[in-house]
């Protein structure tokens, strides 16, 4: 073994017990009640670490094969499913959505609402809602969280809009986190005529060897599953506590935007045949193009601005580089160059229950770190996120 061998592998040693610090030391500190982290390569993983507790009343530690609710880290996924679809001329993203799901032609814009009194004002949107719209949260929609608007209206029975909806303002005008991934689900269920959980199995999971994703949880595997927590009091800023009612292990109606179960092996899986160009160990599940597509910034000159939370199960959008990021068909874009992290250009979004990943295609490195409490983008997770990639970059980058 040569002097430059020897030296990769020791700062590689180093690397891995650095990681394994910064996680380590949040558990101890009750920063976060656990933690499991994965980083991979385009050749498999270079890191994996399980740390604290998968349910702080019982003290049951988490492990490498724990199973996370892994909520928003659904809508790549699901935007992947579509642009298989696209890929196969099934669609196009310039259609208007409305053309597969009728029932968005009811979709109107607010023109005006009065939060004291609750009175408003519906139009027609200036132009129809594209496919493309609902990849890239720019149709209009939100969420009652990242939306005072859709958090207080109270709509009359007349007035009752699909998704979710009303829209906030005209499609393609700006970026909106928002249920339009829950639209990109419905389009892959009505364009492909098949369940959304079936044809994740049959077109994602299954050609990526994901055995541990799934909407529905077998019972076999329950025990698995990291139970969900939050932090305490009114404004979710208390210790960390178990939630008082735990979800089952069923989602009866499966949606694009969230409800997937995962580990971090499976999503690890996921992104490293992003890494790869959409093949992985063989199977291919969209082609070079389509990932490069899916790679870059679809909004044109729209930016993505760092959102204020409307419900404290969130926290602000503090993550974003406000009004500089982009939005590729699925995934962040990161637009600054920050010292020691990822490079301009990686990918990456995370869920409500501070499950997070990223990937970095110039580094040729993605990273996944789940946890499972509320509220999102809670100051000691993204601290616990921040130093593991840190760590990771001092691990892997030489």
């Amino acid at each position: 073994m040569t002097a430059s061998e020897n030296s990769g592998r020791a700062q590689n040693l180093v690397g891995r017990a650095d990681a394994d610090a910064v996680l380590q030391a949040a558990v101890e500190r009750n920063d976060v009640p656990g933690v499991v982290a994965l980083v991979t390569d385009r050749n498999g993983v270079v890191y994996q670490g399980a740390f604290g507790v998968a349910d702080v009343v019982s003290g049951k530690p988490l492990s490498l094969d724990s199973i996370f609710r892994i909520a928003s880290m659904t809508k790549p996924i699901t935007s992947l499913a579509l642009m298989q679809l696209v890929e196969r001329s099934k669609l196009r993203l310039d259609d208007a959505a409305a053309k597969y799901l009728p029932e968005l032609g009811k979709l109107k814009v607010v023109e005006s609402f009065d939060f004291r009194s609750g009175a408003y004002e519906l139009r027609h949107p200036k132009s129809p809602p594209t496919v493309g719209h609902f990849l890239t949260h720019t149709a209009g929609l939100g969420y009652p969280f990242t939306s005072t608007i859709i958090r207080d209206i109270k709509l009359k029975p007349g007035d009752v809009q699909p998704f979710g909806g009303p829209l906030l303002f005209d499609p393609g005008e700006r970026w909106h986190y928002s249920t339009s991934t829950d639209v990109v689900g419905a389009l892959v269920e009505s364009v492909s005529g098949q369940k959304l959980e079936d044809y994740f199995h049959e077109h994602i999971f299954a050609p990526l060897n994901m055995p541990d994703t799934s909407f529905n949880v077998p019972k076999e595997k329950g025990s698995r599953l990291a139970a969900s927590h939050r932090r305490a009091g009114a404004r979710m800023d208390g210790a960390i506590e178990l939630e008082n009612a735990q979800p089952g292990l069923t989602v009866y109606a499966p949606i694009g935007g969230g409800g997937l179960a995962s580990t971090a092996s499976d999503y690890g899986r996921f992104v490293r045949a992003f890494l790869n160009g959409g093949e992985l160990d063989g199977p291919r599940v969209a082609s070079p193009e389509t990932i490069a597509v899916m790679s870059r910034n679809a909004m044109g000159d729209v930016r993505v601005p760092a959102l204020k939370t409307a419900l404290p199960r969130s926290a602000d959008f503090t993550f974003i580089a406000d009004g500089r990021d982009q939005w590729s068909l699925g995934f962040l874009v990161t637009a600054d160059k920050v010292p020691g992290k990822r490079l301009p250009g990686s990918l990456s979004w995370g869920g409500i229950n501070n499950t997070y990943f990223w990937i970095d295609p110039a580094c040729g490195i993605a990273g996944i770190i789940l946890m499972q409490y509320l509220p999102f983008a809670d100051a000691k997770a993204l601290a616990v996120y921040d130093k593991f990639e840190r760590a990771v970059y001092r691990m892997v980058v030489q």
